[in-house]
């Protein structure tokens, strides 16, 4: 059971327990319904408290979230654990894994090779991904070991993308174009007039005229955005060849999250974390641009 204690201040008195959940507690609706529901869910001052009872500065308001039980079945799989505590995990999740069971992929994914890790250090908790990964692309996953952290960490959060791209790019810019699914049976995307606003903000890190490695920062984040936007201007990342890529030197899209800065959701910290290129990309790279720090 996570436990949280909040200290009222004066901006409270005499409001409702509810309020200041809501506010600035920042628990959701959901998680405040299911707090009711808990023994000792909600609690002031030690004792049991209802949502419509009042608070006064300096009251401790606490709230007890049930440990959760994981049915993802448990895969027997390393994971590379970038940083842990009681309410976050960030993972660098390595290419060709998924992130979440589907039809396709049972017992394989990201989600597995968490709960069996889970199960290892005995922690009840479901695999909570803020974000995700698509399959072929490597790097920084965030997750919320409980139902507040996650919650809180939605839009608490920035990745910055590296990627090698058929093509030469210089300076920066920005690509701006709306992503739509032109068939809904097909996981396929495509840049039009219409669909979905996306909008990719990249910069050129080095190119040699045929290629480029770019940093790249989503202001939306559609169903494989960055490969679409890129493809859309007649350069593919590298190795992506649902997008139209004729780059066999690596045999997945040359995209990798290397980057991502957020919010505690509890001690309201500032944290960054990062994630070296996987060997397969620095393949791509001339050595003096393998090694630097971006």
């Amino acid at each position: 059971m996570r436990h949280l204690e909040f200290v009222v201040d004066g901006e409270y008195e005499g409001k409702k327990v509810i309020h200041y959940l809501r506010g600035k507690a920042k628990l959701s609706s959901r998680l405040v319904n299911s707090l009711k529901r808990t023994e000792k869910g909600i609690t002031l001052n030690g004792e049991h408290i209802r949502t419509i009872d009042r608070i006064k500065q300096g009251d401790i308001l606490a709230v007890n979230i049930p440990e959760e039980e994981n049915t993802v079945e448990a895969l027997d799989s390393p994971v590379d654990i970038v940083y842990e505590d009681s309410d976050i995990l960030v993972i660098n999740k390595p290419a060709g894994l998924a992130m979440h069971p589907t039809h396709n992929h049972q017992g394989d994914t990201l989600a597995n090779a968490v709960a069996g890790y889970f199960r290892k250090k005995n922690i009840n908790a479901v695999f909570r991904a803020v974000g995700r990964l698509d399959k072929g692309t490597s790097g920084l996953v965030l997750c919320g070991l409980n139902k507040y952290a996650a919650s809180r960490l939605g839009g608490n959060f920035k990745k910055e993308y590296y990627a090698v791209v058929q093509g030469e790019y210089t300076g920066e810019g920005t690509i701006d174009k709306p992503i739509y699914r032109p068939d809904p049976m097909k996981t396929l995307r495509a840049a039009g007039e219409t669909g979905d606003i996306a909008v990719t903000h990249w910069k050129s890190l080095w190119t040699d005229g045929k290629t480029s490695f770019l940093k790249i920062n989503l202001e939306t984040g559609r169903t494989h955005q960055i490969r679409v936007h890129f493809s859309s201007m007649g350069t593919p990342l590298c190795g992506d060849d649902m997008y139209g890529s004729s780059d066999t030197r690596i045999n997945r899209p040359a995209l990798h999250c290397g980057k991502l800065k957020l919010i505690h959701p509890v001690t309201n910290k500032e944290m960054i974390f990062t994630a070296d290129l996987p060997k397969d990309i620095a393949s791509l790279l001339p050595e003096e641009e393998k090694t630097k720090k971006y």
